[in-house]
């Protein structure tokens, strides 16, 4: 919206609720992938195993996109964060409520009835352990979904807030932080 301030000059803004695109999001994180685990088909994420596919993405300006139980034609939200951490593969992301599997979603992580990711990839290196597992070393990965049931066990959302819950929190957070600023 443009708006003549009385001096001449031009001034634009944006609601906050307007076209920012982070109305009615939920915020999610977890791990999709933890090194050394077998998943259910016997594979074992060796760590570092998504570094030069991470690398590739961010230099071609693409995204690990988030699906709803890996079906590319439901995105339900985007990730904005997607790193290896001594554990595994980390991820934060909001589930957007305006697409409806997205609001599907976040009613069934909010009842407790899913809480799942699994990663959707192209193995590019990999061979057999000694166990019979096949060890992934090098991984494309293209998508993390929220599923049902993972083929890893471990790969499970472990936080998530809403938009008010959110900010409720962080205002909690700013005045305990001024109130012990006072106190000292």
């Amino acid at each position: 919206m443009d708006l003549l301030n009385g001096t001449g000059l031009e001034t634009k803004f944006a609601g906050f609720d307007s076209e920012t695109g982070l109305k009615g999001a939920c915020e999610i994180s977890g791990y999709a992938s933890v090194f050394g685990a077998a998943d259910q088909g016997g594979d074992v994420v060796v760590k570092g195993a998504y570094g030069r596919s991470l690398m590739a993405l961010a230099a071609g300006g693409r995204s690990v996109k988030m699906l709803w139980q890996h079906d590319p034609a439901r995105p339900i939200g985007v990730w904005d964060e997607v790193r290896e951490d001594k554990k595994g593969l980390w991820v934060k992301g909001r589930i957007l409520v305006d697409v409806q599997a997205g609001s599907e979603a976040l009613a069934l992580i909010s009842a407790g009835a899913i809480d799942g990711l699994s990663i959707g990839y192209r193995t590019i290196q990999a061979e057999k352990s000694q166990k019979g597992h096949r060890l992934l070393h090098e991984i494309d990965i293209w998508e993390v979904s929220l599923v049902t049931f993972p083929m890893l066990p471990e790969a499970r959302v472990e936080g998530a807030a809403d938009d008010e819950s959110q900010l409720a929190n962080d205002l909690l957070a700013g005045i305990n932080a001024a109130r012990e600023k006072m106190l000292a």
